[in-house]
């Protein structure tokens, strides 16, 4: 049985303002309707030979990524699980987790390993190519995806190929001879000449019982890492279901979740499936892809993405160029002019504005680190914040004051909480409201409004079947998202 797994955890600081730390690259939305998790998980629908799929991902991004999957039209057949990690350990102890939890659906599981934001326009020769992989790993073998490079990337690893694996066709898998760091200028292009090295996609396929055979030799703390957390995890899910009963561990529609036990997890060690296995192992073979790819690593690479005009211009969005050239413009609500420049991209977000030189593209990450540093809430928040019920925007703020627009979905729910520094007026604009204010709850309609105190135990919840509209004003002298204190919540967002 062939299982897709999918790693959906990259920060994607590269492309702030668009990806930020509460909504990563993988949600992002480039040249289409479909986010890149989105058809991720298209392209391997065909594949799940057995109708399962796994998701490795953070826990604060379970509920994005369910309706992410649900809303696909082929999903409904496919049974997704989410395995929810408590915070980043990289690669390894991710796909030793995707295994020990593959095997028990099929003890001959075979798994297709994928990042969630890789751009691969041909999904027919995707899945060609992933069919190949699979024949070549039902022999023990790892294998890895290799990019027919097109140019001296310094941004890539690379894979030098040896002779074709033994019994593979001849445009099939080769032994790898070495991996090889991201090069300087003059090395990728002695690569490039070569013919014999590849790009290193970060994709893989191979049976989950020759991974963690490969973990056990060649990093023995990951593989017992793992296997206490998932012998925890389990234990966890097990007494969950008992006490609340069938389906407890079930997310409504064809998606299950799985919490990882936090503190085992902790002390997994944080490496990449590279470095602890693939650099190491015997029987390790690459198969060069024959399909157009993208790892979307910088607004550069987002704008090779459309089709440029005559001057070179790209654009997603509404922009007007007069006297410009090789400029990228992104613009979500209003039209952007560029005048007299070159080599730019511009995006533009209702909260921060980049500009920057096509040149410079890999240096924006800098910005987030920058933004961190400050505990500035540009580099985790859009104006706009996705929640499990619903979304907020921030539509001003000042000093001592923020106006929030609240959208409810119907029959959704606030958590019951509580602030320490901030009282709340709550304005009806349409739908009807069912506050919980301390020991009292009552409805609040259309065009009327009621006050939260500052300490009050409260809740909003949307008893009806149209959207909850409410405009918020905050008053206090901190006004952080942090200032929450969640009592009981049915997103299992409390402590």
């Amino acid at each position: 049985m062939l299982i897709p797994i999918i790693l959906s955890g990259g920060a994607g600081t590269r492309l702030w303002p668009v990806s930020r730390e509460a909504f990563p690259k993988p949600f992002m939305r480039i040249g289409g309707e479909l986010s890149l998790l989105q058809r991720t998980i298209q392209r391997c629908l065909p594949l799940a030979s057995g109708a399962a799929l796994g998701i490795v991902t953070n826990q604060e991004y379970q509920f994005r990524t369910q309706e992410e999957f649900e809303a696909l039209p082929g999903a409904q057949g496919v049974q997704c699980t989410q395995l929810l990690e408590p915070a980043g350990r990289n690669t390894a102890p991710a796909i030793a987790l995707a295994a020990l939890w593959a095997l028990e659906i099929d003890p001959q599981a075979v798994l297709l390993v994928l990042p969630a934001d890789h751009l691969i326009p041909d999904e027919a020769a995707f899945q060609t190519c992933a069919r190949q992989a699979e024949r070549a790993a039902g022999t023990g073998a790892l294998i890895t995806f290799g990019i027919q490079p097109t140019a001296p990337e310094t941004g890539f690893g690379y894979i030098e190929m040896g002779p074709l694996a033994p019994g593979s066709d001849p445009d099939g898998a080769r032994a790898v001879v070495r991996f090889v760091e991201k090069p300087d200028a003059a090395r990728a292009a002695q690569f490039l000449a070569s013919g014999r090295f590849v790009w290193n996609s970060g994709m893989f396929c191979f049976q989950a019982q020759a991974i963690l055979a490969a973990l056990q030799a060649h990093a023995p703390e990951v593989a017992a890492q793992a296997r206490l957390t998932w012998q925890a995890s389990r234990a966890a899910l097990k007494d969950s279901a008992s006490a609340l009963g069938a389906g407890a561990s079930r997310a409504a529609g064809p998606t299950q979740r799985v919490a990882l036990d936090a503190a085992t997890f902790a002390t997994c060690p944080s490496v990449s499936i590279d470095y602890a296995v693939m650099e190491h192992a015997a029987d390790v073979q690459v198969l060069p892809a024959r399909f157009a790819w993208s790892d979307i690593g910088s607004w550069s690479a987002v704008a090779e993405q459309f089709v440029a005009d005559s001057e070179g211009n790209t654009t997603q969005g509404e922009a007007l160029f007069v006297n410009a050239r090789n400029t990228h413009v992104q613009s979500e609500d209003r039209l952007v002019a560029a005048v007299g420049v070159d080599n730019l991209l511009v995006v533009d977000t209702p909260d921060a504005l980049l500009v920057a030189s096509k040149d410079a593209s890999q240096q924006v990450k800098e910005i987030v680190a920058r933004l961190k540093s400050t505990n500035h809430e540009a580099a985790r928040l859009h104006r706009t914040v996705a929640r499990p019920w619903g979304t907020y925007t921030v539509l001003q703020e000042g000093p001592r004051f923020k106006i929030k627009r609240i959208e409810v979905r119907p029959g959704q729910s606030l958590s019951l909480q509580m602030h320490h520094h901030r009282s709340e007026h709550w304005i009806v604009v349409s739908g009807t409201a069912q506050v919980t204010c301390d020991e009292r709850t009552y409805l609040v309609a259309a065009n009327e409004s009621t006050y939260i105190p500052i300490g009050t135990r409260h809740r909003l919840v949307n008893p009806g079947v149209m959207q909850l509209v409410m405009i918020e004003v905050q008053c206090g002298d901190y006004l952080g998202e942090d200032d929450i204190v969640r009592f009981e919540d049915r997103y299992g967002r409390t402590p």
